[in-house]
């Protein structure tokens, strides 16, 4: 099996530099629209699923750039075949 280049944490944070920064608005939207008392029941249900958004996001975003690495790291002549002219 061919070696995969790996991928760096830069890239990764380049990346998701907006949706973090979508996710943390989210996220104090949520807890500052809990009612008094509810602090916990009105916002955990939001944050969680704005995180799990986050985590999917950030997962796809590095499958993708090994993917990417991995493309561009490839020769096709590297396999060394020839192909046979025909005329």
């Amino acid at each position: 099996m061919d070696e995969v280049p790996p991928i760096s944490a830069a890239q990764l944070k380049t990346l998701l530099h907006g949706k973090v920064d979508d996710i943390a608005e989210r996220i104090v939207a949520a807890v500052n629209a809990a009612a008094p008392g509810r602090l916990i029941g009105d916002s955990e249900e939001p944050v969680r699923q704005a995180m799990a958004e986050l985590t999917r996001a950030a997962y796809e975003a590095a499958l993708q750039q090994r993917v990417d690495a991995a493309e561009a790291a490839f020769s096709p002549s590297a396999r060394g075949r020839k192909r046979k002219k025909t005329s």
